[in-house]
């Protein structure tokens, strides 16, 4: 009778364990149920909301001035049409790019999202795994927050969304709510911001674009600021719908050759190529949804007044190129002490789609000719050299290893004999810059060069002694900061486009103090940018190459400038700055094609630099630069940019040294030197008949080569504007 009672126990104490678990079990049921109300299900938005979803805010961007430049997103452009008036190849394309499973899988894609994390995890490439029920809910339900909460959210209403909606009413809400970039929400909005046309009318190369804006509409936009992405995600699309066999590859070839033919905005758009620029900076920063969605009042450092005046300066004059085979041309005004733009134009007209003109030049990378020299002359004082430091401009050859040498030329074809750094750089002199970038070091001169701001030089081994002729490319707006340190005394100021942003609410997100000049980091001495800009400014030393009355001259105003060709014709630049305005203007082709011709100083890029700059500084009184007590102006030997001789006896000129570069050197005058009898100068290289000694003035350039200035030269015929 014993053994019962055991088991009674034995029962009684299994009996009080399923108690104690049930209970526990009970207790985080229910408080599981209570945090998943109270943080998840409580502000749950009804998925029936999906027929009518809300409105997001526009947002506004102004000039310095408050004066309207584009409304973005100023309201949903969208326009409800049933599935069956959507082309069966729009949703082909969406499906098979968005979600390649639609119709097989439920809320969520269990396939998808290991295909997405193989893809980012092996292949390094961006895909996503949510499905087309997820991003409608995101979309139209749902903030873009980056939460697990937000995340736990989207599933939820997808998977009760599933259950409402068939297929096919998924499908349709999809493609009727969606954003495809700017007002377009929906494909009919889409088709007709794009195309023009009805949504039924859509082709398949038209479809197939349309179809990978949603991804990313700002960057895939064809009327944006990288076209070629549209058109490599458009490639994309229909290599996919190939892939999953609903096209042919004969399909897939016409559609990728099919032109495309674009409508211009609807939405006003006033310095478009500047408005874009600025929402993508503010896309960048932000976010996608906060910029289209969030009602913000964006106020810009741009001066509309200046800019349609540029835009003016740019269209009129690239008008006049045509014979040169010029196409396209560009401009940026600064404000060099506060890093202001007050003017961007990008091409000679956004909505020329001829000649790409929504591709906004003023970022694009394009090598600057000779513009970039001034910053090598700089490294070069840096170094102890001077503006009366003379360099012999004759025939010659850098070796080259592992190619062949190096042989720069003039722009004009001659050579100059013995010219000081301040004619070499005023008149653009190629051989002279080379001479002193060999000093320098590419090194050197790139090590500046991006103090100042030029970000896009790399590895110094890419590039040679070319790198002084604008052998590496630069952008408008990183020219425009290097300049701005000469400008600035030496300091570099970063270019801000922005000077207030407010949120719906009209509480500020950001303000720049734009009440006084706004100084950044020093990166050059006062001394070395007075001179560089002392040298830029002197009509009368650029006069050789020039004249005295180019279009790099404007009467009663002391600016500083500086023109830039490449060798082969395809990019004219004209740089010019005050200590208030900086200017940059650019001719050429989008397409990289030479230009026929152009003279600096006469045409291309320097008439519109001079009818943008005349035009801001009208009225306005001169400010001539400041000498620094670093800086000391004494008398030389023009030749030699030394002291003159105890006797006296050499031509001299007055020049500004740095202080610690002052020649401690007289110069010595004649001296005995060989010459050759027949050409009574100097010798060949390893001559050594026919020889004589005599007394001469010979002058020895800071890189050894010799120049007899007593000696006879042929007078150079007047050579063609550089």
């Amino acid at each position: 009778m014993e053994k019962p009672k055991i088991l009674n126990k034995k029962y009684k104490k299994l009996g009080k364990k399923k108690y104690i678990t049930f209970f526990v079990v009970s207790a985080v049921f229910v408080l599981g149920f209570l945090f998943l109300y109270f943080y998840i299900l409580k502000d749950l938005p009804s998925p029936t909301r999906l027929s009518s979803p809300e409105n997001p805010q526009s947002s506004k961007i102004y000039d310095r001035n408050n004066k309207l430049l584009y409304t973005v997103y100023a309201n949903k452009n969208r326009t409800q049409i049933p599935l069956k008036d959507i082309p069966m190849d729009f949703q082909n394309a969406t499906i098979a790019i968005e979600d390649r499973d639609f119709y097989k899988h439920g809320a969520i894609d269990i396939r998808g999202i290991i295909r997405s994390i193989y893809a980012i995890t092996v292949k390094r490439e961006l895909q996503g795994g949510s499905t087309l029920t997820q991003q409608l809910v995101k979309n139209s339900l749902l903030t873009q927050e980056r939460t697990v909460q937000r995340k736990i959210k989207e599933i939820i209403l997808s998977f009760a969304t599933e259950v409402l909606y068939s297929k096919s009413q998924i499908l349709e809400m999809y493609l009727n709510q969606i954003p495809y970039g700017g007002t377009a929400y929906g494909i009919e909005a889409a088709s007709q911001t794009y195309f023009g046309k009805k949504a039924k009318d859509l082709t398949l190369a038209e479809s197939a674009l349309l179809a990978g804006l949603p991804e990313s509409p700002t960057t895939y936009s064809p009327l944006g600021s990288h076209p070629e992405l549209a058109q490599q995600r458009q490639k994309e699309v229909l290599s996919t719908m190939v892939e999953l066999g609903y096209i042919t590859k004969e399909e897939q070839e016409k559609a990728a050759s099919e032109k495309l033919e674009y409508e211009t905005f609807t939405n006003q758009i006033l310095a478009p190529h500047f408005v874009l620029y600025i929402r993508d900076l503010l896309i960048e920063k932000y976010g996608k949804e906060f910029v289209e969605e969030g009602g913000l009042s964006v106020k810009t450092t741009l001066d509309l007044p200046i800019q349609e005046f540029a835009q003016l300066a740019v269209a009129s004059e690239v008008a006049k190129l045509k014979n040169a085979r010029v196409t396209n041309g560009a401009a940026v005004v600064t404000d060099p002490a506060t890093g202001d733009i007050l003017a961007m134009v990008g091409s000679k007209n956004y909505f020329d789609t001829k000649i790409d003109g929504n591709v906004n030049i003023a970022l694009a990378k394009r090598q600057p000719g000779s513009s970039i020299k001034p910053i090598n002359y700089a490294v070069g004082l840096l170094n102890g050299y001077s503006a009366a430091t003379p360099f012999v401009d004759k025939k010659i050859c850098f070796p080259n290893p592992g190619g062949a040498s190096y042989c720069p030329r003039n722009y004009d074809g001659a050579f100059h004999g013995l010219v000081s750094v301040r004619d070499a750089l005023a008149n653009s002199y190629n051989i002279p810059a080379v001479k002193m970038l060999k000093l320098n070091t590419v090194e050197g001169m790139m090590a500046t060069a991006s103090a100042m701001g030029i970000t896009t030089f790399e590895d110094p081994q890419r590039y040679g002694l070319s790198l002084t002729l604008g052998g590496g490319e630069v952008t408008m707006l990183d020219m425009s900061t290097a300049f701005g340190v000469f400008a600035n005394k030496g300091y570099r100021v970063d270019l801000n486009p922005i000077l207030e942003i407010k949120d719906s609410e009209g509480r500020v997100v950001e303000r720049k103090n734009n009440a006084s000049p706004i100084f950044g980091k020093r990166v050059l001495p006062e001394g070395v940018t007075f001179i560089i800009s002392d040298i830029l400014s002197d009509n009368s030393a650029r006069s050789a190459a020039f004249g005295s009355f180019s279009d790099l001259y404007i009467p009663n105003q002391t600016v500083s400038v500086k023109t830039g060709t490449t060798n082969d014709l395809r990019d004219n630049w004209t740089i010019g700055y005050t200590p208030n305005f900086l200017v940059v203007s650019w001719v050429g082709n989008n397409d990289n094609s030479p230009m026929s011709s152009v003279a600096s100083g006469l045409s291309g890029a320097s008439p519109i630099w001079n009818e943008i700059m005349s035009y801001i500084l009208k009225d306005k009184k001169t400010a001539p630069y400041q000498k620094p007590d670093s800086v000391a102006g004494i008398n030389v030997c023009r030749a030699s940019g030394l002291l003159p001789p105890d006797t006296g006896g050499c031509e001299t000129k007055y020049e500004y040294f740095l202080r610690d570069s002052i020649p401690k050197r007289r110069d010595p005058g004649k001296q005995a030197v060989w010459i050759d009898k027949g050409t009574n100068d100097l010798p060949s290289e390893g001559q050594t008949e026919n020889l004589e000694s005599r007394e001469e003035y010979v002058i020895e350039d800071a890189t050894g080569d010799k120049y007899c200035v007593s000696c006879p030269h042929p007078t150079p015929e007047p050579a063609p504007q550089p």
